[in-house]
């Protein structure tokens, strides 16, 4: 039996259930803004980290020791550039080639996307079984993607150098293009009719984890189909939509970063003391980036739940003032057999933090319900944090809200408490 300032914590929550037994529907009411909050922890946390994960997953599996290039920045600008970004020139094949003889690097290969026209209408993608779309990533590339880990190939090969210089008609297929086109056979050898010129299919790249469920559509990073780059700039020969994938040889990232940085500086005439008019990121940056807009929404997930918990505790002292008030002759009782000041503020106190702590169980259960139904739509993983911080913030909750009616009770004259009807 725990001893706690001379009673029993055992014989305290044992009152305390009681209590919550004898007025069900007075608890659950107090109680709600708990169950509220601590759900909103749960849910919130589960799909920042569970989206974090995924992103990060996504970014690391281009290769840690990768460098992303770009024309414009990559990330979140709402539609809005300044004319500086707007007037840049485009990154060029010629510039991957002068990456890839740096002695820093491993290799670099350019990625030109040419899903869309000059004109912005989607290339229509064909197959024998009538099936068409126009949601289908094509990416024009050269022979040296093989040596990155941008895609893994399952089946067949990828072009070679000479299929690439005479700018052949084969491509390689993601996985959701083979359900989509050859849900029955082996794509191999097939054909498949893009922007209206025949590609035959040499090989089929695994599938990739989708962030956001994927389904076939932009998003889905199976959804594409790579071919060599003469043969995208016949689809759109104006394509300038290009970034280049470069890898740090093992331990030399940095010094790769600066010699990149450097060469591209004087290759696109940037004057010294003038910002850089590209963009160049590394899986660790684009993840730090990411995390940094996630740690915004957390933010607000602290705020959101916090009002949540605010109108639970309020609710507990409101209820606990209600308690000791129809509880005054049983105080008195106590008091003249007794219990100290410290006994009354510790039974009220523990009856509080009961009170909550079971709000914030439910919550728990009922959030951890919702976030395996996120799943479904979202990425969802709920940190080891997340239920314990929610569980321990309701029962502190309590404790807080419930310190003034504990300490009223504790400070009833028993004389007075006992002549109370």
């Amino acid at each position: 039996m725990l001893k706690f300032l001379g009673s029993s914590f055992y014989e305290n929550l044992m009152m305390a259930l009681d209590t919550m037994r004898a007025n069900k529907l007075r608890s659950f009411l107090t109680i709600f803004g708990v169950v509220v909050g601590v759900i909103t922890v749960m849910l919130i946390s589960s799909i920042i980290s569970g989206i974090n994960v995924a992103v990060e997953k996504q970014v690391e599996s281009f290769g840690t020791r990768s460098i992303f290039l770009f024309k414009f920045n990559p990330g979140f600008t709402h539609g809005r550039r300044s004319q500086e970004e707007r007037m840049r020139k485009a990154l060029t094949v010629d510039d991957a080639e002068a990456i890839k003889n740096l002695a820093s690097i491993e290799t670099a290969v350019p990625i030109l996307d040419v899903s869309n026209n000059l004109f912005g209408a989607a290339t229509m993608v064909t197959g024998k079984n009538g099936k068409t779309s126009t949601a289908v990533k094509l990416q024009g590339t050269l022979p040296e993607i093989e040596k990155t880990t941008v895609q893994i190939l399952v089946d067949g090969r990828w072009f070679s150098k000479s299929e690439s210089d005479a700018n052949s008609d084969v491509c390689l297929i993601g996985s959701s293009v083979v359900d989509s086109y050859f849900s029955y056979k082996s794509p191999i050898g097939e054909t498949l009719e893009i922007g209206g010129t025949e590609f035959r299919i040499i090989g089929v790249l695994e599938k990739r984890e989708q962030l956001f469920g994927g389904g076939g559509g932009n998003t889905d990073q199976s959804n594409v189909i790579y071919m060599p780059m003469g043969a995208a700039l016949k689809l759109k020969p104006y394509a300038d939509s290009l970034f280049i994938l470069a890898v740090a040889n093992e331990g030399m990232l940095e010094k790769a970063k600066d010699d990149v940085q450097d060469l591209l500086r004087v290759r696109r005439q940037v004057e010294f003391g003038q910002p850089n008019n590209f963009e160049m990121e590394t899986a660790a940056s684009i993840i730090d980036q990411f995390q940094s807009i996630t740690a915004g929404v957390a933010i607000a997930m602290v705020v959101i739940s916090s009002i949540g918990l605010m109108i639970g505790g309020i609710g507990v002292m409101n209820i606990m003032l209600v308690s000791v008030t129809e509880r005054t002759r049983e105080i008195g009782i106590r008091k003249a057999v007794g219990a100290k000041k410290s006994d009354i503020l510790m039974q009220f106190l523990i009856e509080a933090a009961t009170l909550t702590g079971f709000g914030g169980l439910l919550g728990l259960f009922l959030g951890w319900l919702l976030t395996l139904l996120v799943k479904f739509v979202l990425p969802s993983y709920v940190p080891w944090w997340a239920p314990v911080a929610g569980f321990f913030a309701s029962v502190g909750i309590g404790i807080i809200f419930g310190l003034w009616p504990a300490w009223k009770a504790a400070r009833l004259d028993p004389i007075e408490a006992l002549r109370y009807e």
